[in-house]
């Protein structure tokens, strides 16, 4: 008896384990963020190349995380603000995007897609909805992402004190550079 209900027990779990080694995933812990604030008085910009995606090319889910002390700027004081003053990245240490892909193209045949994902963007502790778009190129075995986008700082509560107003741009605009391996 005890074997049968061992073994119960352990086929829904194997067939939960076939379910998910079915699935056809792509992954990256090294892409590439940067991001760009242009105003007349200051120019910032930053990369972050330690970028963690993954996308289920069969369920068509997307995840994007990142670390904001991963952020690599050209002046260190730069980092030094970003960091503590604005992101407070010791509050927030990460930042997400998790979305779904729109369409039907499969990535696990070679070519170029032009796609849209729709999704919950998280900076600084602040959910709101964000759309995508990019362009994925695939090899079959790997797909190379690019996407970019504008974040308004007002919309996740990242506040500019107004001695630096001038200095940061209100609206940053970001470019993402993803290469994802078939896993």
């Amino acid at each position: 008896m005890k074997k049968l209900m061992l073994l119960a027990l352990l086929i829904p779990i194997q067939i939960l384990s076939w379910d998910i080694q079915a699935q056809t995933l792509f992954a990256t812990s090294t892409g590439e963020i940067s991001f760009y604030s242009y105003t007349p008085v200051e120019d910032i910009s930053a990369v972050n190349k330690k970028v963690g995606s993954i996308i289920n090319s069969d369920t068509r889910e997307v995840a994007v995380q990142m670390r904001i002390t991963d952020f690599n700027f050209p002046n260190g004081l730069m980092q030094e603000h970003f960091n503590e003053n604005y992101l407070e990245s010791e509050k927030y240490p990460t930042a997400t995007f998790k979305g779904k892909i729109a369409g039907n193209e499969d990535f696990t045949k070679p070519g170029t897609y032009n796609v849209k994902a729709s999704g919950t963007m998280k900076i600084h502790g602040v959910e709101n909805p964000m759309d995508l778009i990019g362009q994925i190129n695939s090899d079959g075995k790997s797909l190379k992402l690019k996407v970019e986008f504008k974040v308004k700082l007002v919309d996740y509560k990242i506040e500019i004190p107004t001695l630096v107003f001038a200095k940061i741009a209100e609206e940053i605009e970001v470019k993402g550079a993803l290469d994802l391996i078939k896993k």
